[in-house]
């Protein structure tokens, strides 16, 4: 019930037209009830002959079927602007709420588990809202009307006929226990499914390349079955209790019959009240069947609800403190003091006390085995995750008292994998600064070294680049990267092995691009590639989430092990001992 309570808020915005439709469907039924006492009335008329009432009474009921047609068409158009209106507001807080969760939460999300919720739960209990509450009032109403005018008719008899009323009520009850539990499983495995596909679609490089068809269309037709299992059952249970509810009111019906049918021979009451009553009882049996099926969609809302709230009522943890203002202003001074970070439900601290000072446009490689923190460091810069311990400071600023979309619009990251939306090459680049004109995102591919092949491309900068930008290449992918980051202008650069993804010659005119933009700017170089250390001032190790050493490449070879069997496994020392860019035949080793 309090799901239920919480579902009916969305309504709030949109009372005024909840309150027209459940107004407007009184006023239909109300025509609804009135044509059975008017019909009841005719045929009265009719076997006494009474010509002039019954042409009156006719009109009367034409009158009534058109007011009811007007009545129900402006109700469902009313209704189903509220229906659109309650989905668009969900769809904006789900996105919105989206939005502000931390980085860490998806980190453990499925895409296609919150694609589910965001679509089926939501159609769900969009529909229920818009057009379900209101199917069930006006059931309700109709069965009230309906039963008021069978008592005013005659009391006795309409005692007779609303007799299974309340077992009607029960078998609802019932139905709505043990349907509820049954479809909130039907929306999880559909859940399940959603993300199946979704991975299979993201991953088609994959399965492609490793012939893996038959595998991956045995997982989707285990989820398939596991929905239709699910789903069957659900099934089941509507089957027995629906027609169930639509059976009771029958037993009434018979009894009328048998009951309504001696009262008229009897004279103790007459063909025409007979006949309306008769009708009555009739129109309870589809408003009964009805109510069945809102109370369905109830409990599938109420189930989906369930879901979404699990999203919504999941708060942000990643949020500014109270007062938190813009980033100072500064060079990008950057100070890490005794930071440790633990991922949740981690079983050891990804970084701990690590402490480092970079002056403003100082450009520092991060070096290290696989696992030793490198990226975690640098996540830290645009507050993705929030330390654990210590303090992260930006030109003398805690990031945690920045406002974190102006934190972040001083940094730009560019990672080993970077993402294209599914636009065109001038609208990826324009991402990081949708304002700026043609001139500057050319410049910046320039810069990048990507505007010879983007000139190549069909239809240059307007070319769309298909979805994650799988329609170029990886290095090419990467270039567009490295432009969308270098129009943003940033106040502090970080590159995670952002040169991973071409070939030794493009590494070098990217490199030769980089130190030009680099220069006065505050750099960090993840370098999983040893190559790219030759762009630092300094190099900081580390090693199991311990900052182990730092200094220059000479310092480092003299002092520190680690890094003296990382450069043995990796490039010839004159790489580093110089800051020139490298040639192809060294960078390609």
């Amino acid at each position: 019930m309090a799901t239920f309570g919480r579902l009916l808020g969305f309504l709030r915005p949109y009372r005024t037209g909840v309150t027209a439709a459940l107004l407007l469907a009184a006023a239909a039924m109300t025509m609804t009830v009135a044509i059975p006492w008017l019909t009841g009335r005719a045929i009265d008329a009719i076997r006494s002959g009474d010509q002039p009432g019954l042409k009156w009474l006719g009109l009367a009921v034409a009158l009534a079927g058109v007011l009811r047609l007007a009545l129900t068409v402006v109700r469902r158009l009313v209704a189903g602007r509220v229906s659109l209106g309650v989905e668009r507001d969900l769809r904006d807080d789900m996105y919105r709420h989206f939005q502000a969760l931390e980085l860490a939460f998806f980190d453990r999300q499925q895409t296609g588990q919150l694609m589910s919720r965001a679509t089926v739960d939501l159609q769900s209990v969009r529909f229920f809202l818009g057009y379900g509450l209101v199917f069930m009032v006006q059931s309700g109403l109709t069965i009230v009307l309906a039963a008021v005018a069978m008592t005013l008719v005659d009391p006795m008899l309409a005692a007779v006929s609303l007799a299974p009323v309340p077992f009607v009520v029960l078998v609802a009850a019932r139905y709505g226990h043990r349907s509820r539990p049954a479809l909130q499983e039907v929306q999880q495995r559909i859940a399940e499914l959603t993300a199946e596909i979704e991975e299979s679609i993201s991953g088609v490089r994959v399965v492609k390349a490793f012939a893996a068809e038959p595998r991956q269309r045995r997982r989707i037709v285990h989820r398939v079955a596991r929905v239709f299992d699910q789903a069957l059952l659900a099934t089941r249970i509507q089957a027995f209790y629906s027609p169930l509810i639509g059976f009771l009111p029958q037993v009434g019906l018979a009894a009328v019959l048998f009951v309504g049918g001696r009262r008229v021979i009897g004279g103790g009451i007459s063909l025409g009240e007979f006949s309306a009553f008769y009708t009555y009882l009739l129109m309870l049996i589809g408003p009964m069947r009805t109510l069945g099926i809102s109370l369905g969609m109830a409990q599938r809302a109420t189930a989906s609800g369930a879901r979404l709230f699990e999203i919504l009522d999941r708060e942000p943890r990643v949020i500014a403190r109270p007062g938190a203002g813009p980033l100072p202003s500064g060079h990008g001074r950057v100070e890490l003091r005794d930071v440790s970070l633990r991922y949740e439900d981690a079983a050891r601290d990804a970084l701990r006390d690590v402490s480092l000072v970079v002056p403003a446009g100082r450009t520092v490689a991060l070096v290290g085995p696989t696992g030793s923190g490198k990226t975690t460091l640098v996540q830290l810069l645009p507050r993705l995750y929030d330390v654990s311990a210590g303090a992260v400071l930006i030109d003398g600023a805690d990031v945690r008292d920045v406002d974190p979309a102006d934190l972040r619009s001083q940094i730009a990251v560019v990672t080993d994998d970077p993402f294209l939306f599914s636009a065109s090459v001038r609208d990826n680049i324009a991402y990081a600064r949708p304002g700026a004109s043609d001139e500057e995102v050319v410049e910046a591919a320039r810069r990048a070294q990507a505007l010879d092949f983007v000139e190549r491309l069909p239809d240059g900068l307007d070319t769309l680049v298909g979805e994650r930008g799988l329609t170029l290449s990886g290095g090419q992918r990467q270039r567009l990267a490295i432009a969308r980051a270098l129009l943003a202008d940033p106040r502090i650069l970080i590159l995670d092995d952002a040169t991973s993804s071409v070939d030794a010659s493009t590494e070098r005119q990217i490199k030769e691009a980089l130190r030009e933009v680099m220069a006065g700017r505050t750099t960090f170089v993840v370098a999983h590639r040893l190559s790219t250390i030759s762009l630092a001032d300094e190099i900081v190790v580390l090693d199991e989430g311990e900052l182990v050493s730092h200094g220059t490449h000479e310092e480092l070879l003299e002092h520190n092990e680690l890094y003296r069997q990382i450069v043995e496994k990796g490039l010839p020392d004159q790489v580093f001992l110089t800051r020139k860019p490298l040639e192809p035949e060294v960078a390609g080793l």
